[in-house]
């Protein structure tokens, strides 16, 4: 496994790879890898001849007062993790490597921001939109593997891709959960013991909204009413939002359709974590 630092480094590999006849994926990271970020990874394997990750903690995705400082990191762990599932190439920038001096060109989506997570974090995904588009252009890849876990996150990047002609196809991987069913995030670590039963409610929300979907309920106010109350039964918890919406466009929903994105960000105790499903009125499809 090779560790790369410079975009230089990077880019003289990839372009390696392509004149060599081989495809490239990408799993784009900001490390603290969890069995989450590896499923990522087995799916580029099986779908590329080459696979990087990248690991940066991308400062331009935080706003102000939020845990860029704090955000776990672990260099070592990632690194052995990355070697035992097969990876190829780590690409490791310094933040003056991806953001030189006088740097000042970003990408920016403009609907899909304005939605769910954007509202409470604006220009947050204008950074992601941005990062990804230089590794993107620092990699080469022919694929990049994303979790379903970060929906909008998805959307983004797939609605740059697709806008700006990137000749990259985009493969989103299901969410992956502990056996308890909460989803698997870095941000997960932050939790106390008590905190992290708490965070089971937005599993169990999840459950719930799928359950009265398909016993025919579908006003969006109806299932969010159950969904709050579900949620903040639980100690350490605020919602920041329980959204009903197209599963493309990301617009709120009051009744829902036969395919519908439920969306969801709660605080539990200092924490914030997401989670998303598909409700679907045939569970079989």
């Amino acid at each position: 496994m090779e560790v790369l630092k410079t975009v230089h480094d990077m880019q003289e590999r990839s372009d390696a790879v392509r004149a060599a006849g081989k495809t490239i994926a990408i799993v784009p990271t900001m490390g603290f890898l969890h069995e989450g970020h590896l499923e990522l990874m087995r799916a580029g394997k099986r779908h590329a001849d080459e696979l990087i990750i990248s690991i940066f903690v991308n400062p331009t995705q935080f706003g102000p007062g939020e845990d860029l400082d704090h955000y776990p990191r672990d260099m070592e762990g990632d690194l052995r993790k990355a070697r035992d599932v097969g990876v190829d190439i780590v690409f490791v920038p310094s933040v003056e490597e991806m953001y030189p001096h006088r740097f000042q060109t970003r990408v920016q989506v403009e609907n899909l921001p304005q939605h769910l997570c954007g509202l409470s974090r604006p220009g947050h995904f204008d950074g992601v939109a941005t990062v990804v588009a230089k590794l993107f252009n620092i990699t080469k890849p022919h694929l990049a593997v994303l979790g379903q876990k970060d929906y909008q996150q998805l959307a983004i990047i797939s609605r740059m891709v697709m806008d700006l002609n990137m000749d990259v196809r985009i493969l989103g991987v299901p969410t992956v959960r502990e056996p308890d069913g909460l989803a698997m995030s870095s941000r997960n670590s932050y939790l106390s013991p008590e905190e992290r039963r708490s965070a089971l409610c937005l599993k169990k929300s999840i459950d719930l909204a799928q359950e009265m979907f398909q016993a025919g309920e579908n006003h969006a106010h109806a299932i969010a009413d159950a969904l709050r109350a579900l949620v903040l039964s639980h100690p350490f918890t605020d919602i920041d939002y329980i959204a009903f919406c197209d599963p493309v466009t990301l617009d709120d929903l009051d009744v829902l359709t036969e395919e519908t994105l439920l969306a969801m960000a709660v605080r539990v105790g200092k924490t914030r974590l997401i989670d998303n499903c598909l409700l679907r009125k045939a569970l079989d499809r």
